[in-house]
């Protein structure tokens, strides 16, 4: 206990020195869900990016981290079957200057049943002036009855740039599930300098809305979003990207859309939708291919698990 708290410490000094991490205020429910957190900050070392500290309550942890010629990859290992009702993950990460972080997880974001309470992971980013943070995980799956509040903020200083990927399944479909989850709520914001430049609130529930409609999901059940949010983003990073997806081949079997817009500052958008995850997953990763070359000073990364 003594050591754990010591750790505790050290991570929260490093986490003020750093940068301020924006608080995201729990709903009403909040003191009832079992809270798991993980904490960490990095630097630049001679070009090369390391942990400076780490905390972690279980399930949740950093598996491993791996050096990629600069930038730096963390694994988030959940050592739990996945997300059962009252459980929340809260993760909080510090980006140093001029530090370059890829984070993903080992699996699929698995989201069981529950009632009222439901399940919320909640992820909070602070990047320094030059760092980067590319967040990449697996996509999520809600089971049958799953409910689920995502919430991500994301604080920028100047020339940091922040990109983030999501895909969304609509349950296990060779179990027949599809959309027979309860609800799925998605929150972000964005702040560059302390200003407020995107927002989002997105809802889906399964049960009040007519998702296979024209105009909303229609016969697609997947869907896949890709962020990036910088004040080195641009009309020319987006047109890059429309390049790269109206180039990007057809999949035999497989339905798909996708377009790339701006948001309403210093920010783009990729929205995607299809019939399976691993298309949506290789659509992104090619948009994401896209706007690294378009970005100045941002190397190629790959990354394979």
């Amino acid at each position: 206990m003594r050591k754990a708290s010591r750790i505790a410490t050290i991570m929260s000094t490093a986490t003020r020195i750093a940068m301020r991490i924006p608080t995201i205020t729990p709903n009403t429910e909040g003191a009832a869900h079992r809270v798991s957190r993980l904490r960490a900050s990095f630097g630049s070392y001679g070009g090369h990016t390391r942990v400076d500290a780490k905390y972690h309550d279980a399930p949740i942890k950093i598996a491993k981290s791996f050096p990629l010629g600069g930038p730096l990859a963390v694994i988030v290992m959940d050592v739990s079957p996945g997300l059962l009702e009252g459980d929340r993950y809260e993760m909080d990460w510090t980006i140093g200057e001029n530090a370059h972080v890829y984070i993903t997880n080992q699996s699929y974001t698995k989201v069981h049943p529950s009632g009222e309470l439901g399940s919320e992971l909640l992820q909070r980013y602070a990047l320094a002036p030059g760092a980067v943070a590319e967040s990449m995980p697996e996509p999520v799956m809600l089971y049958k009855d799953a409910s689920l509040l995502m919430e991500t903020e994301v604080e920028l200083a100047p020339s940091a740039l922040w990109m983030g990927a999501e895909v969304l399944c609509p349950g296990r479909t060779l179990r027949g599930e599809l959309f027979h989850y309860r609800l799925y709520r998605n929150r972000m914001r964005v702040r560059l300098g302390g200003e407020l430049i995107f927002a989002q609130n997105q809802r889906i529930d399964p049960s009040r809305q007519m998702l296979g409609a024209p105009g909303c999901f229609g016969d697609l059940t997947h869907t896949g979003t890709l962020y990036a949010f910088s004040d080195a983003i641009g009309a020319g990073q987006m047109e890059t990207i429309r390049g790269a997806l109206d180039a990007w081949p057809v999949r035999e079997g497989q339905r798909w859309t996708a377009g790339v817009s701006l948001t309403h500052k210093h920010g783009l958008a990729v929205l995607a939708a299809g019939t399976s995850a691993w298309v949506l997953e290789e659509l992104l990763g090619e948009a994401r291919r896209a706007l690294r070359e378009a970005v100045p000073g941002l190397a190629p990364l790959t990354f394979r698990k």
